[in-house]
């Protein structure tokens, strides 16, 4: 076996094994039930919204630590923070607990960006479209299996809810026992740079966040993340020249550092510190100053930051629809869910690629967003659990397609380089504006204070407010064209 294939499946072994937690369709369910007797409100405004707090808190800081310490450390964190959140999941029983629960729970969502990273670092740029595709296969299959199992469990009454935990904390374990045994990484992209990088063509996309290729197999949804690029290269010409200028940046400040480490390496750790750092800015500044990228990067992160919020919140609107009657099919919908994101993902790579314009784009998300707000808007107001099912399955079907042709529209205008700080900025950017969303309507102690139907009659009229700004950008995109005429 080739050595690249070797480290894939090691890498995306411990991606499966860290997405089994079938605990997690029902975890409202469970903290509302007899071994918790939470209520709704605790949960959804006193509980959940730490972990929103604690995942921006550390995102960044993470981030760069990453890279610092060659990914491995933080994905054996990664490992860890799940095992002590689904341990604290099953046998502490306060509502303090369940607080510094989602502490841990901010932390194990952000250390996942060492996952997406990884294996960039340890193989070829050749091999970068096949690789992603296997850590993304991975992603999708454990959360298949897992919401798959849990729905079968709880409708054969062979697990309680609690139960579920069990086999979560088991998934966390092995998959942090697996990391220990990964290859350790020599290089990164920051602090530890290979040889200075060389003059030439533009290179394929290919980072985090890569739209699948001809190669087969998974797109990005989200970040997680998902974090979820392109993979038909650089050949518009704006994208072209922002490669060739981040490029001529790169090699300046590769210059620089190799030249003041010469013989003094040692005693310049300063000097790679700072020079990694003009980098981090170089490839910020020539990224976001192209048009194109920072006018889908504002889509991506507002439509990141609504779907992260009603997909960690749907749970409790489905048990508000209807106290009497468990929601048992919760596990089917995100099984469903799964499957149907990665099979739009794949259509809408192919689908951009040949068909759809800048124009058609802008008026595409437009109408995508708007449909998807009016999805949301009807699992809401329903008073039927079985149509709020359906319903938040199209708004999740749209999103995944509309993120693929955004990532799309993104990596066709930056460098190769650029796509972890590109992708992780407007993660960032998203989960600040969903942390304004949880503030504003979730939080207890925040300035409105909603119950779960106002909350998602909220998050529902600010898709359609995303499909009113790029509608005005159509508009804009229209006139100028007139206007160049």
């Amino acid at each position: 076996m080739q050595e690249w294939l070797k480290i894939s499946l090691l890498l995306c072994t411990f991606g499966f094994l860290k997405e089994i937690r079938p605990s997690e369709p029902f975890i409202v369910n469970y903290l509302e039930g007899p071994w918790r007797n939470f209520t709704i409100t605790e949960i959804t405004q006193e509980a959940f919204p730490i972990g929103t707090y604690s995942y921006l808190a550390q995102l960044a800081i993470i981030f760069l630590v990453t890279d610092l310490l060659r990914y491995k450390p933080i994905i054996i964190v990664n490992g860890i923070a799940g095992i002590i959140v689904w341990s604290m999941l099953t046998w502490t029983t306060t509502l303090t607990a369940l607080k510094v629960l989602e502490l841990f729970y901010g932390t194990y969502c952000a250390a996942e960006v060492a996952y997406y990273s990884y294996i960039y670092a340890k193989v070829d740029r050749e091999h970068y479209q096949k690789v992603t595709s296997h850590t993304r296969a991975a992603i999708y299959s454990g959360r298949f299996l897992a919401a798959s199992l849990a729905q079968l469990l709880v409708y054969f009454e062979a697990m309680d809810y609690r139960q579920l935990n069990y086999l979560s904390l088991a998934g966390q374990i092995s998959a942090t026992i697996w990391a220990l045994f990964l290859p350790s990484v020599k290089t990164s992209m920051y602090f530890h740079r290979r040889s200075p990088i060389t003059l030439g063509a533009p290179e394929p996309p290919s980072s985090v966040l890569a739209v699948e290729g001809a190669n087969g197999g998974f797109n990005e949804r989200t970040l997680a993340v998902d974090p979820w690029q392109s993979s038909n290269g650089s050949s518009m010409e704006n994208g072209t020249a922002t490669h060739q200028a981040v490029i001529k940046d790169d090699r300046s400040i590769d210059e620089d550092v190799d030249s003041s480490e010469g013989g003094h390496r040692q005693s310049n750790r300063c000097e790679q510190l700072r020079g990694a750092f003009v980098l981090l800015w170089s490839h910020f500044r020539t990224s976001f100053t192209n048009r194109s990228v920072l006018q889908w990067s504002v889509w991506y992160a507002l439509a990141m930051a609504g779907y992260i919020q009603i997909t960690a919140y749907v749970q409790a609107l489905w048990q508000s629809i209807d106290v009497t009657q468990p929601a048992i099919w919760n596990g089917a919908v995100e099984a469903a869910l799964t499957l149907l994101g990665a099979i739009v993902s794949l259509l809408a790579g192919y689908l951009h690629s040949g068909f759809l314009k800048p124009r058609t784009s802008l008026m595409a998300l437009a109408l995508l967003s708007l449909a998807a707000g009016g999805a949301m808007l009807l699992a809401t107001k329903t008073t039927d659990l079985i149509v709020s099912y359906v319903a938040y399955l199209v708004f999740g079907v749209l999103y995944a397609f509309a993120i693929t042709v955004v990532s799309a529209e993104i990596a066709k205008n930056i460098a190769d380089d650029c796509f972890g700080l590109v992708f992780g900025f407007n993660t960032l950017v998203a989960l600040s504006i969903q942390t304004l969303l949880t503030v504003s309507v979730t939080d207890s102690e925040g300035w409105f204070a909603l119950d779960v139907f106002g909350q998602f009659t909220v998050f529902s009229y600010y898709f359609v407010a995303i499909a009113v700004v790029y509608t005005s950008f159509l508009l804009i995109e229209v006139v100028s064209g007139m206007i160049r005429r």
